[in-house]
């Protein structure tokens, strides 16, 4: 097979070694639009796996419903009313929409004794008090420094236990002071602190000053009945977040006799669209840094068409002594085609190799940091393979045209060349 011929391949490396200097000037246009290319999709990929990494926790498909007041008079209620829910909603909720996947029950003491106070040993710390269930943890999930979350056995008994955030603790006890197994007074009860959490990304929902307590213990310490302040509820990946809104909205409305057309009365908070408007950012910045950097690279490929436009010019007696020994125009095009594809795939690959060397350098300095949203910006295997094959294709077309310009230089006109 000619691609193993290694005559060719001898003619082909001697033809780009007679001048390296020239040769080597070729390929940085090839070298820098890979490296522009590699950063530019490693980059982008970077800030998505950040934004992926912020959202750790926060389930993508979550929705939050709560209370207001109405808008629109109806059945004989003013505009104005409170919509205060019940326990009894979350069963109705689940039992009537099957594409709920998690629904957990939450009040927070502000709400519902409108002052909370947060003591230990004469300091206080002005934390949020949160009711909830385990299933909020599914939800958004706490990153536990020390002990555990709250449990179904802590509802089932109404233990008087807490969940604290960091900065909770660093108001109520001393720095390397022993929390696990210590009480804290809320609004008077004692409760024993079995867990210390501290948020697990930057979507902070609660904030790292609360305190989470069993919520069938919060209806006993707080006689907060059947009240119910808010829900959280995640929904199967399968089903759109906004079809779960309106059935929800739906059903509740009719229960509170709610004017249909009310849009204030029933709040809501769809997380999925955060998640959306951030994947359809990362997609088209991606988009974006791949188109860039393909332009990028032709602009280098056809540095290399040009210059080897120059070396056919000045090889125009060899190429006529080959015709004139019985060398065939694909012959000689395959040789000049091959040129332009062992210079653009060298380069390209030395490119590659600077650029992820970069890519090392940017992660290792800001790859692991809690903040800056950049987290293994290194481009995908599927990513390289289409960019090499891509960067390939266009020396192949490039190298067509001074292949084209050789084949038609005469053998007779060639041998008059001094």
């Amino acid at each position: 097979m000619w691609l193993f011929d290694k005559d060719l391949w001898i003619e082909i490396f001697h033809t780009l070694g007679k001048n390296m200097f020239r040769t080597f000037l070729t390929m940085l246009g090839v070298i820098f639009a890979m490296i522009i290319l590699v950063l530019l999709l490693g980059s982008a990929n970077g800030m998505s796996n950040g934004f992926n990494k912020i959202f750790a926790g926060t389930a993508s498909n979550s929705l939050f419903v709560w209370g207001q007041s109405t808008s629109e008079p109806y059945k004989g209620f003013e505009r104005g009313r409170r919509i205060r829910y019940k326990l009894e909603d979350a069963e109705i909720l689940k039992k009537q929409i099957p594409e709920i996947e998690v629904l957990a029950p939450r009040i927070e003491l502000a709400s519902h004794r409108g002052t909370v106070s947060v003591y230990r040993n004469g300091q206080t710390s002005g934390s949020a008090v949160y009711g909830d269930y385990p299933e909020i943890d599914n939800i958004t999930k706490k990153k536990l420094v020390e002990g555990r979350f709250l449990n179904q056995t802590d509802i089932d008994y109404s233990k008087k236990v807490c969940v604290i955030g960091e900065e909770t603790y660093k108001l109520l006890f001393e720095k390397g002071e022993k929390a696990m197994g210590e009480e804290i007074r809320i609004n008077g009860v004692y409760f024993t602190v079995v867990g210390i959490y501290k948020p697990n990304n930057n979507i902070n929902i609660d904030g790292e000053n609360a305190v989470f307590i069993p919520f069938s213990t919060f209806q006993k310490a707080f006689n907060s009945g059947d009240r119910m302040g808010w829900m959280a509820i995640a929904v199967q990946e399968s089903t759109p977040v906004s079809f779960v809104e309106s059935q929800i909205k739906t059903i509740l409305k009719a229960k509170y006799d709610i004017h249909p057309d009310d849009e204030r009365a029933i709040g809501s908070f769809d997380m999925s669209e955060i998640f959306n408007n951030i994947t359809a950012f990362t997609t088209v910045l991606q988009g974006f840094s791949f188109f860039v950097g393909i332009f990028t690279l032709l602009a280098g490929v056809i540095a290399i068409s040009n210059i080897l436009l120059i070396t056919v010019k000045e090889r125009t007696q060899e190429i006529g002594v080959r015709r004139a020994l019985g060398a065939t125009p694909v012959i000689v095009k395959r040789q000049i085609v091959l040129e332009a594809i062992v210079l653009t795939a060298f380069a390209g690959l030395v490119g590659f190799a600077v650029a992820v060397g970069i890519l090392s350098i940017m992660n290792s300095m800001w790859g692991s940091g809690d903040n800056f949203p950049f987290v293994q910006p290194m481009i995908s295997i599927p990513q390289f393979v289409i960019s090499f094959i891509l960067m390939v294709g266009l020396s192949v077309l490039i190298g067509l045209l001074p292949a084209n310009r050789a084949v038609k230089i005469k053998p007779i006109d060639a041998l008059r060349e001094e």
